[in-house]
């Protein structure tokens, strides 16, 4: 969810978290609106200067909002909760993709593949891929591959 925020996906997840937290109580799913800006603003500010820092903190942030709700319901609840969750995540991924942002550099020796930024294989990733600031990448030796970005086998 915190990967969507400031895409073109973002107005959408916001309604469907909100949604899905407020189980249909206006005034919880007004709160949770509020919440969902306030980790945009964080996120689109950079006011701390560590956008990975604080996309991670986010991310606990509401790694624990979900975890309570899916404690607060009964079993055929959390199915039900639990099946939006998968929904929501098919749908980011499908709207966002991958990233990789200032990434480490990589060495690939004897053969090894060596990756700084995203690598997908075969058809199982959907929507964009994205690599901003990349590590370098390095091959030593035969049979090694290295990619600095975006590799699609």
């Amino acid at each position: 969810m915190v990967q969507a925020a400031g895409t073109g996906a973002w107005h959408s997840v916001r309604q469907l978290v909100a949604g899905l937290i407020g189980r249909g109580d206006t005034a919880d799913e007004e709160a949770e609106l509020r919440r969902l800006e306030r980790t945009a603003m964080v996120l689109g500010s950079g006011a701390n200067g560590d956008r990975g820092a604080e996309r991670m903190r986010q991310e606990t942030l509401w790694q624990g909002r979900f975890e309570v709700l899916l404690e607060g319901l009964d079993a055929s609840g959390q199915e039900r909760a639990a099946e939006q969750l998968r929904e929501l995540t098919a749908y980011v991924a499908a709207c966002v993709g991958d990233t990789a942002e200032r990434t480490g550099s990589a060495t690939a020796r004897a053969g090894g593949t060596a990756v700084s930024g995203v690598r997908r294989v075969g058809t199982a990733a959907v929507g964009p891929a994205r690599a901003a600031d990349t590590g370098d990448a390095e091959a030593d030796g035969p049979g090694s591959t290295a990619v600095s970005g975006v590799e699609i086998q």
